[in-house]
């Protein structure tokens, strides 16, 4: 009696249409037993891929049927990012894949993306002029187009930081795809990508510091106790406006910083910090202190005189209470700088600015970690490195008396 040619589970290559096919029964991630196939145009192909089918199944589960990327990122936004991240991380993600990732890789199997084409990916992102792709100017009105319309291509690829965080995305998209077992490796965390080169970033000296919050008190500014925090406690725009009534706490001098305001998807969101390092209880010096009260006593003239209050709970409102919308702070900062005389530099660099200036003053960069709140050192330390221009040249000029 002749024996079996395969043992039980072991498969069959067998002719298939102009080729060849062949089956491994496998276990899938969730525990069922079912065929998994494998086809080519050549029996020795099939019987490589046969092979490799049946090294991935002794390793451990197989998914029998793996969806594209573009499918599966849909999911992978709405299953596991939308309920489990901040919202602005999903807003960013959703826009990353919308525009940077469907439109060249969502028709792509995930088991079958290779590295080579997620290279090629990556090398075509910073060609492809996003103002033509998504049809800016073509949506303005005849008299208003003024460059890609036109056939003056104005060539607005994304930057080099850009492309950086559109690959993170797709990432961690394709980890969590290893996680569920549809893919045995990420072949995206091994594409190269362009050399950074980071931005010089804007800061005032102490003197440009000082003019710009003189100017902002002398004139009565509303907003002038949340530029003092910025500049001088080093709090980002969303955390100033964020600031609830209970946070301040006058007897003890301290400032709990938990919260921040944000605007995503057209709704204004009040909600815990990021991240735990965000959130301290910071002491309050007496500016701030000072800066604070007069704030309060503003906000008590604005509900006696408004028609109608709105009260949101919040140390930093409009005339009627309610919350100050993060787009018009920024615009009331450029407004200052130009009523002070200041060039102009975001609020993100008057956050920095405290930091060079902790640094010019010899601040231990553990201290200026703890007020700038930095989940990493090396953050901190990044600033600390960014030596002012009157620093440099007191030390070029003490390296040349030397040499004299």
């Amino acid at each position: 009696m002749t024996g079996k040619a395969r043992a039980d589970g072991e498969g069959s290559i067998y002719p298939h249409r102009n080729g060849f096919a062949a089956y491994v029964w496998v276990t899938t991630p969730s525990g069922e037993r079912k065929r998994k196939y494998v086809y080519g145009k050549t029996r020795e192909e099939v019987h490589e891929k046969w092979l490799t089918l049946h090294q991935e199944a002794k390793k451990g589960p197989v998914a029998t049927r793996v969806p594209n990327l573009g499918p599966y990122l849909h999911y992978w936004l709405e299953e596991v990012i939308r309920p489990n991240r901040a919202p602005k991380t999903y807003v960013n993600y959703e826009l990353f894949v919308r525009r940077y990732i469907a439109p060249f890789l969502g028709d792509k199997r995930l088991d079958r993306l290779q590295l080579r084409e997620a290279q090629k990916w990556v090398n075509k992102l910073p060609l492809v002029c996003q103002c033509c792709a998504q049809g800016k100017d073509a949506r303005r009105s005849r008299a208003k187009q003024r460059c890609c319309a036109l056939g003056r291509c104005c060539e607005q690829a994304p930057s080099g930081r850009t492309i950086k965080d559109i690959r993170d995305c797709l990432r961690s998209a394709l980890n969590y795809a290893c996680r569920e077992e549809l893919i045995s490796r990420n072949v995206v965390a091994l594409v190269t990508l362009p050399t950074l080169r980071k931005p010089k970033r804007q800061r005032w000296s102490s003197d440009e510091a000082r003019k710009f919050l003189e100017s902002a008190k002398s004139e009565n500014d509303p907003l002038y106790a949340a530029y003092a925090l910025v500049l001088i406690m080093g709090m980002r725009e969303g955390e100033v406006l964020g600031i609830p009534d209970e946070a301040i706490n006058f007897e003890t001098s301290e400032l709990d910083i938990s919260w921040q305001l944000q605007r995503v998807q057209k709704k204004l969101l009040h909600r815990q910090t990021k991240t735990p390092t965000s959130d301290d209880t910071m002491p309050l010096i007496d500016i701030v202190t000072a800066a604070l009260k007069l704030r309060l006593e503003r906000r008590g003239r604005d509900k006696e005189k408004a028609d109608a209050w709105l009260d949101s709970g919040l140390v930093f409102t409009t005339e009627h209470g309610t919350p100050i919308e993060p787009r018009n702070f920024l615009r009331s900062w450029a407004t200052r700088c130009r009523k002070a005389g200041v060039r102009y530099i975001t609020v993100h660099d008057g956050r920095r600015s405290c930091g060079s200036l902790l640094a010019d003053l010899d601040v231990h960069p553990r201290v200026a970690m703890r007020i700038l709140r930095h989940a990493q050192f090396a953050v901190t330390m990044e600033i600390y490195t960014e030596i002012s221009s009157d620093q440099t040249r007191a030390a070029l000029k003490k390296l040349g008396d030397s040499l004299q």
